[in-house]
């Protein structure tokens, strides 16, 4: 069984976001050639280009391009304790005085 020729490509570029990728391809019907790229995020491109056919398979070649560039890592600052770090130990003092009860001491 035979495909049918065909020819396509595609391809987002938004600097914005850091995208960049995209894909041609075309066949006779009988080899289908092309090739996809796509921006890595150390900033290299890998780019495949690849054949297929129904004797051969899929064949592909891989390659990057640039240099891969890899960000310095922010400074390590400890957390700052949400709690006081030194327990306040003893008894608090009551904000108020004993209560006087409202009834009389027993009688015996």
């Amino acid at each position: 069984m035979q495909g049918g020729a065909f020819n396509f490509d595609y391809a987002v570029n938004d600097h914005y976001k850091g995208l960049d990728y995209g894909h041609k391809s075309n066949s006779d019907g009988n080899l289908v050639t092309g090739e996809y790229h796509v921006l890595l995020p150390d900033g290299r491109t890998q780019i495949v280009t690849y054949t297929a056919d129904h004797y051969k398979g899929y064949q592909a070649e891989v390659r990057y391009e640039g240099e891969a560039k890899y960000p310095e890592p922010a400074p390590y600052h400890a957390p700052k304790p949400s709690y006081h770090p030194t327990p306040a130990y003893g008894h608090p003092t009551p904000a108020y005085g004993h209560p006087t009860p409202a009834y009389g001491a027993p009688k015996y």
